[in-house]
């Protein structure tokens, strides 16, 4: 079997700290927040799992058909040899890309969960045993020591996550990502793209309420971590467009006053009746918006494809 590596550029206790951290920020401010990346616990996993079978949920259905279709194009111009998938949880979609890269060599995935990267390595090795894997357990939107792989690299950002990152925090993750560029090296990312309000709205609200499930569950992993004792059913889903900042913000909003314990920040925490906590924003973006902020950070929009219906975005871009 191919060489597989594993390495961990996180302390073992980075995850329960940042926690802690976004925690007491987030709950201090006004509004009060919380980063979506705390949806993701086991149970989160499989619901957001649920929710890529949704028919509302079209985002995971459209990137899988430009995969699909352009992965030849993708390998042709970019002659790969190393992919990089930031954010690359279960690897599932980036098949679509290692099958039709006939140079590549290794393969290094990037995510916070060890657990993911093995259980991803296991089955990709299983299936491609001459390919190298070098797993980095690490935070993608903090700057990145790569190992040192055959170029040309092509780094991957899919499913639209670049939309969870706010103005200021995108244009900090492009800059660090031109940083890992080398001439020959290029960046593929996956954009989702304004469009109906109505259509988006039901993407993120939709009627069998696993969303709204997926939402209420960070409030579970702050109970189980921290000793807290919020009560989902306190708190009701919402999602809306907020079509001067272009992007979808899912919100928590108490239906009651009431009081939230904290015991492991030693805080207390109330809520008034109405008051809403945003816990995602999802931004949406034209081509126009993709090449400008590519542009910002130093990359060349080289290529551009969207799904049949023109709902996703797969980019192409190098360094200038």
């Amino acid at each position: 079997m191919s060489p597989y590596e594993l390495t961990r550029t996180l302390p073992e206790d980075a995850t329960d700290a940042a926690l802690r951290a976004d925690v007491l920020h987030g709950l201090t401010q006004s509004p009060k927040s919380l980063p979506p990346k705390w949806f993701y616990d086991a149970r989160g996993s499989e619901l957001f799992e649920e929710i890529t079978a949704l028919d509302e949920y079209y985002p995971t259905r459209a990137e899988r058909e430009i995969l699909l279709d352009r992965a030849p194009e993708i390998a042709a111009a970019t002659g790969a040899r190393t992919l990089v998938e930031l954010g690359s949880g279960s690897s599932e979609k980036t098949r679509h890309l290692l099958d039709a890269l006939p140079l590549l060599h290794s393969y290094v995935p990037v995510d916070v969960s060890g657990s993911a990267l093995t259980g991803a390595a296991d089955t990709l090795l299983a299936e491609r045993p001459d390919l190298h894997v070098h797993a980095l357990i690490a935070d993608f939107t903090k700057e990145l020591t790569l190992p040192d792989t055959p170029g040309p690299r092509l780094v991957a950002f899919l499913g639209g996550t670049i939309g969870n990152l706010l103005p200021d925090e995108r244009a900090d993750f492009l800059a660090s990502v031109r940083a890992m560029l080398v001439p020959g090296d290029a960046l593929l990312l996956g954009t989702d793209l304004v469009k109906d309000e109505s259509v988006l709205v039901r993407a993120y609200d939709d009627a069998s309420g696993v969303t709204a499930a997926f939402n209420k569950n960070v409030l579970a992993v702050v109970d189980r971590e921290l000793g807290a004792d919020f009560d989902p059913a306190d708190f009701d889903h919402v999602a809306l467009w907020d079509s001067g900042r272009r992007w979808i913000e899912m919100r928590l909003r108490a239906r009651r006053d009431l009081t939230v314990k904290i015991p492991e920040l030693d805080l207390v925490v109330t809520f008034e009746a109405g008051e809403e906590m945003r816990t995602e924003v999802s931004a949406k973006f034209t081509q126009t918006t993709v090449r400008s902020e590519l542009a910002g950070a130093g990359m060349e929009l080289a290529h551009w494809w969207t799904d049949e219906a023109g709902r996703f975005a797969l980019s192409l871009a190098t360094a200038v």
